[in-house]
């Protein structure tokens, strides 16, 4: 009874494992695999690239807008102390009024740097979000190949 039971339970796993044998490929599929494996290659370097390319365009943009805020912010100090220097050299009489028109010019100088650092910032923003949308696209153009090169293995595995 043992040696039946054995018997047939090697026979069932012998049965499952033969069933599961996979259908050798035609060269058809073959090439269609390849052709698929290489265009998806070149999708997923083509989209490393392109993140690339928007990565360095947010860094350039970056860059560039601390730059300007520097600047920006350097002609604010020249005018604080240039304001400064106006209101020691003043009599003592004008020396309110100096004040004052230092005060003005001060208001303005950082009212100035202020809305350079604004829109410095806002072209970066600017800049990340077109980075962001080259990355998708580049990402979708990347799944479109990907998807286009399995229909073209399961055609090619449809015909044989």
């Amino acid at each position: 009874m043992n040696k039946l039971l054995a018997a047939l339970i090697a026979a069932t796993f012998a049965t499952a494992a033969f069933a599961q044998t996979p259908v050798p490929a035609t060269e058809a599929v073959v090439k269609a695999e390849a052709k698929a494996a290489k265009a998806n290659q070149k999708a997923v370097v083509s989209e490393m690239k392109a993140d690339a390319k928007a990565d360095e365009d947010v860094a350039k943009a970056e860059s560039k807008a601390d730059k300007k805020k520097a600047k920006a912010h350097d002609k604010a100090a020249k005018a604080h102390a240039k304001a400064a220097d106006k209101v020691a050299d003043a009599d003592a009489e004008d020396k309110m009024k100096a004040e004052a028109k230092g005060d003005k010019n001060i208001a303005a100088a950082d009212a100035k740097a202020t809305k350079a650092s604004v829109k410095a910032d806002a072209k970066v923003a600017k800049e990340k979000v077109e980075a962001g949308a080259d990355k998708a696209i580049a990402a979708n153009k990347t799944d479109e190949v990907k998807a286009k090169g399995n229909a073209d293995v399961k055609a090619a595995a449809a015909k044989h």
